[in-house]
């Protein structure tokens, strides 16, 4: 039975204001966390036991997901912080060195072990990626994917035999330096043995500790190319261009929740709508408890959460309202991700609420 392992425990620095008050796995598409859909892929393959590393906001994670009951598997969370001036506080322990802890805690990781970051969406057949990593007898499988020269600038690129073989890695390599076009996802699947090479008691990353060291002990060690989605949310304007992509219906087993009232038109339950004088081209979804007032234009993809407020006349295109999010009378929103507290637009500039000489007008539908 294989097991899994889900790196949850990071800060998500790259994606602020996002993850303000909120853990990157946590952050919403279609109304659900990122993490899960992750487990819902796992339970599809069978994959049943899963442990999460967790540290930065870790109850909204654990009280989120529980026991996992709800998704026919089982979770159990290893926390990762420390004592510091009376106070505990979060301190994550590295990819490799929150697996250690767990395996010195339990010995949880007794079988081949799945392992991936909680903050990308992906639709890898994960059978055949573990019937590959058994049939090479490996003792460390790296998921890796084609990706153009000009982009691999932003990834660990893995360098591989004919065989598949690791050989060397390059992290993030200009592209005329790159040696191979082959880019680590993030996914990996280990042995329990690999795991008595990790230092006790330290941090310890998997990527530029682990790998290189098993690299240089010459174990069994392959990288797998196969094709598949892999939809990585590092920064805000990937978490746009997601967005945009999964409302227009791009990517499969993503769906819009609601009910379809007009075409390309979803809503939730209890929303107010001024049907006559609005103006809406889809996809659009409108979550529950939001009211759109008379003469608001709304151009797709968009995405309206739970309670939000458009006032009357004003303009959303290409936009997400977070939950309880008011866009003022006569105000426009465009290719902009905002919540009651901020808006930041898709390149990432953010604008908090109260600044002087901001041209949006916006609040919380609360209020």
């Amino acid at each position: 039975m294989t097991k899994a392992m889900i790196l949850a425990a990071g800060q998500g620095t790259r994606i602020r204001p996002l993850t303000k008050g909120l853990p990157k796995p946590m952050i919403p598409i279609l109304g659900k966390p990122v993490l899960a859909y992750l487990i819902e892929h796992l339970a599809r393959h069978g994959v049943k036991q899963i442990m999460i590393n967790v540290a930065y906001h870790h109850w909204k994670i654990e009280n989120y997901f529980g026991d996992g009951q709800r998704w026919g598997v089982e979770i159990g969370y290893s926390y990762e912080g420390k004592l510091e001036h009376g106070e505990i506080l979060p301190k994550p322990r590295g990819s490799a060195g929150g697996m250690r802890h767990i395996q010195d805690f339990s010995g949880f990781f007794d079988e081949t072990t799945l392992v991936i970051c909680g903050d990308a969406i992906i639709d890898l057949d994960i059978t055949a990626a573990l019937d590959e990593h058994h049939a090479k007898k490996a003792i460390a499988s790296v998921v890796t994917l084609e990706v153009p020269k000009d982009q691999l600038k932003n990834y660990g690129v893995v360098v591989a035999d004919q065989a598949g073989k690791v050989l060397s890695f390059q992290e993030k390599p200009k592209p005329e330096e790159a040696l191979s076009n082959l880019a680590s996802t993030g996914i990996y699947i280990f042995e329990p043995a690999v795991l008595d090479l990790v230092p006790r008691g330290r941090e310890f990353d998997i990527g530029s500790e682990l790998f290189p060291l098993l690299v240089e002990k010459g174990l069994p060690f392959f990288a797998q190319s196969r094709p598949f989605h892999w939809i990585d949310i590092g920064r805000v304007s990937d978490y746009w261009t997601v967005l945009q992509r999964v409302l227009a219906g791009e990517i499969a087993d993503m769906h819009m929740p609601g009910k379809e009232v007009r075409p390309g038109v979803w809503v939730g339950l209890n929303t107010r709508i001024d049907w006559d004088s609005v103006n809406i081209t889809g996809p659009v979804y409108v979550g529950s408890g939001s009211c759109i007032e008379p003469g608001v234009t709304i151009e797709g993809p968009c995405w309206i959460g739970n309670g939000c407020r458009l006032r009357a006349g004003s303009k959303m295109t290409r936009s997400v309202l977070f939950d309880y999010t008011r866009l003022n009378a006569g105000n426009v929103f465009t290719d902009v991700i905002a919540s009651p507290q901020y808006v930041v637009d898709r390149h990432g500039t953010t604008t908090y609420q109260g600044e002087e000489g901001s041209a949006f007008r916006w609040g919380d539908a609360r209020a």
